[in-house]
């Protein structure tokens, strides 16, 4: 069973958070986390990084079973059946496909949740789940000149996160541009998607 929750800023809903732990196949006190915080390169970037843990510790998971994926040594994390969760952070989407790729985890984290693991985005973490990435140029640099814009394809969704209502225009010029449901989400939205029916958390 495929399951995945998509979200625009992590658990700053709460309901966000309980629904999160009701999609655990486990108690939350013995549940292991890979934790990816890849797409943050900044000191800014990582202060929501640090966010994102403290919101897993909040919901009861225990902070010695959130292990932080070093993408450029990943056999750090190895094995990798012993994750119940993958929870990739924000920062800039192009840098974070691009070294995905580059260290072969973007074939790894299809195959883990494939087989059942739970897959959380926030931001960044979001948009690269669905099969398309593009509509992150309206917030991010692609400043490693990233070519290929494919996604993960965990969903067949486009979310485009931290939505405010101003922003409406940039998301009808990518339903034009691109043959994807395009998602907006508020900072207190997230979806739930499981084996591809999904649903909205507000």
């Amino acid at each position: 069973m495929k399951k995945l929750l998509l979200t625009s800023a992590g658990f700053t809903n709460t309901k966000v958070g309980d629904v999160f732990v009701s999609m655990l196949n486990k108690p939350v006190t013995e549940t292991k986390i890979l934790f990816i915080p890849t797409a943050s390169r900044t000191e800014g970037e990582m202060k929501y990084v640090q966010e994102s843990e403290d919101e897993l510790v909040t919901v009861g998971i225990l902070k010695n079973n959130i292990v932080w994926l070093d993408i450029d040594d990943v056999s750090t994390v190895e094995p990798f059946d012993q994750y119940d969760v993958i929870y990739v952070c924000g920062g800039n989407t192009f840098y974070l496909s691009k070294k995905l790729a580059e260290t072969g985890m973007d074939k790894k984290i299809i195959e883990m949740v494939n087989n059942g693991v739970v897959y959380v985005g926030a931001s960044a973490g979001s948009v690269i789940a669905g099969p398309n990435i593009s509509i992150s140029l309206s917030g991010d640099a692609n400043d490693v000149a990233l070519e290929n814009m494919k996604g993960l394809e965990l969903t067949d969704k486009v979310i485009f996160p931290h939505f405010q209502h101003e922003e409406q225009g940039i998301v009808d010029d990518f339903k034009n541009k691109l043959p994807y449901e395009i998602i907006p989400l508020t900072d207190m939205q997230a979806i739930l998607e499981i084996d591809g029916r999904s649903s909205l958390i507000e």
